[in-house]
């Protein structure tokens, strides 16, 4: 019982609190066209009581994570509980799920309406970019800020050469990837012995350098200005409006599915065991005999390899770029589909880039709460899961009896 007083103490003392910091916005409005102040008592009784039960809910989360559930569970209910990742892994499962989940994707363009195609396309782009920085992020365990950059990189790829050279989209699709992986080896030779915070301020610090060199050599990118009319890709002939995002959609799916296969296949490769080694303890992996400076540069342009690519496809989307759609806003949005999905995680940051992209656009009533929602929810996501929505599953090699 002292407890429960306790806590509805601690919780009326957050509410009065919150309730006097926010009385002159929440309560007085000034109305200066008619000389009247307003007096909204209503607003504040809503802050009381909804800061209230919010810090008692808070704090019994809190009490839970640090307890735990209380409950131990014998053997038998750890062997009988369902888990669907376990379950969707089997194979009489898994191919009758891959088999529909590949129908419905092929069968989207034609059931809805155009609008929701291109929205779809915009996530899936997404889904690539996070994918990319997950290399960086999840597997490398180098924190990038100005992932943006390589993405602007891959788009003026295909602007410029279009604009000079006349260059279509297929051949300017391979080009960006090359462009994005040239510039992820630029930015890795300064920050080879750099770690942490500081390696995050340094690739912060190139995302806006890059923006800023688009801004200004305008003789040369067009600056501010951009470049505009550059073609959609074409299916042997040219297709309508609703065609080429059709179209677009599409070799996004590709895309997406080329990406997901080489992530797999690098999991299991040297490199991929190098960039896990490098990402658990440096030390030990020098020591080890695995090259630092090689490794980190391989993983600066594995990662921005994605972003290139992506940029073409933004490019030939919207068929107009300037440096303006280049900003930090979109590294940090990438880097919040990363953590909110789950760090090294495919399936988790599949999802987190549908959730990051697809919200906003359905919810555009609470638009400009969009930013506080996904602060909220990063916040809420550190404290009590922060291995993210879906966490990455470590694979086990068993050996003698325990393989059997």
């Amino acid at each position: 019982m002292k407890n429960i007083f306790q806590e509805i103490r601690k919780s009326v003392l957050s509410a009065i609190w919150l309730m006097i910091l926010t009385f002159p916005i929440m309560v007085i409005k000034v109305n200066s066209f008619d000389n009247v102040v307003i007096w909204r008592w209503k607003n504040l009784m809503w802050v009381g009581i909804g800061t209230f039960f919010l810090s008692w809910l808070w704090r019994f989360l809190l009490d839970r994570k640090e307890n735990g559930s209380g409950v131990e569970k014998t053997e038998i209910e750890k062997k009988n509980k369902f888990s669907l990742r376990e379950t969707l892994s089997e194979r009489k499962v898994k191919i009758p799920v891959l088999s529909v989940l590949a129908v419905l994707v092929l069968v989207f363009p034609f059931f809805v309406k155009f609008y929701q195609v291109g929205i779809m396309t915009s996530a899936l782009m997404f889904v690539i970019l996070g994918l990319g920085l997950n290399i960086v992020i999840g597997y490398g365990g180098l924190l990038h800020l100005g992932y943006a950059a390589f993405y602007a990189m891959g788009a003026y790829t295909y602007g410029l050469m279009y604009l000079y050279f006349g260059l279509p989209f297929w051949g300017a699709l391979p080009l960006g990837a090359v462009t994005g992986a040239l510039f992820g080896i630029l930015i890795g030779v300064p920050v080879l012995r750099l770690r942490g915070d500081y390696l995050a301020i340094v690739t912060l610090a190139f995302g806006e350098i890059s923006r800023l060199l688009l801004e200004n050599m305008s003789g040369f990118t067009r600056g501010p200005e951009g470049i505009a009319q550059i073609p959609r890709p074409g299916f042997f002939v040219k297709l309508s409006l609703q065609g080429a995002t059709t179209y677009l959609f599409y070799i996004s799916i590709a895309l997406v599915i080329f990406t997901i296969f080489v992530i797999r296949r690098l999991e299991d490769s040297r490199i991929g065991r190098a960039l896990e080694a490098m990402k658990e303890d440096d030390i030990a992996a020098q020591s080890m005999g695995i090259d630092l400076a090689k490794t980190k540069l391989i993983t600066f342009a594995l990662g921005a390899v994605w972003a290139g690519m992506v940029g073409v496809v933004l490019a030939s989307k919207t068929t107009y770029i300037n440096p303006g759609s280049f900003t930090l806003m979109e590294s940090v949005m990438i880097l919040v589909a990363v953590v909110l999905g789950g760090t090294g995680s495919i399936p988790g940051v599949i999802l987190g880039a549908f959730l990051v992209t697809l919200i906003p656009e359905y919810f555009r009533a609470l638009a400009d709460y969009r930013m506080l929602m996904f602060g909220v929810a990063l916040v809420v996501m550190s404290i009590f899961r922060p291995q993210g929505i879906i966490p990455r599953v470590r694979k086990r090699y068993l050996v003698g009896e325990e393989q059997s």
